[in-house]
């Protein structure tokens, strides 16, 4: 279960800031997770708040924002929405797609005291 060691880069992350920028809790934490980050969210959130503890997002809202999978077709330049991977262009059929989004976890906001 690899959501257990994102969940302590998050909490380093969050200590980092918590170093520099002086604040002492986190009351929530976005995250932005994509539809092909290889990311399982439930577990996401059970490793939240076992590895919190003890840290200033221990009490912290966890807000899980899931990004859709998008591309960018070659043939008809097209930037479309996408179920998986390998799914053709809905817009000509093409099986040439560059992903363009929906690979990202990233914290996006973090509301601190």
């Amino acid at each position: 279960m690899h959501e257990m060691s994102l969940c302590e880069n998050i909490r380093s992350i969050i200590e980092d800031s918590a170093r520099t920028s002086g604040f002492t809790k986190v009351e929530r934490v976005a995250l932005e997770v994509g539809a092909f980050s290889g990311v399982e969210v439930e577990a996401l959130r059970f490793g939240f708040d076992v590895v919190m503890k003890g840290s200033p997002a221990e009490a912290a809202k966890l807000e899980i924002h899931e990004v859709p999978a998008s591309a960018w077709c070659m043939p008809c330049a097209a930037n479309v929405g996408i179920q998986q991977r390998y799914d053709p262009c809905p817009a000509c059929g093409s099986f040439q797609l560059q992903v363009t989004g929906g690979e990202e976890l990233k914290i996006k906001e973090l509301e601190v005291v």
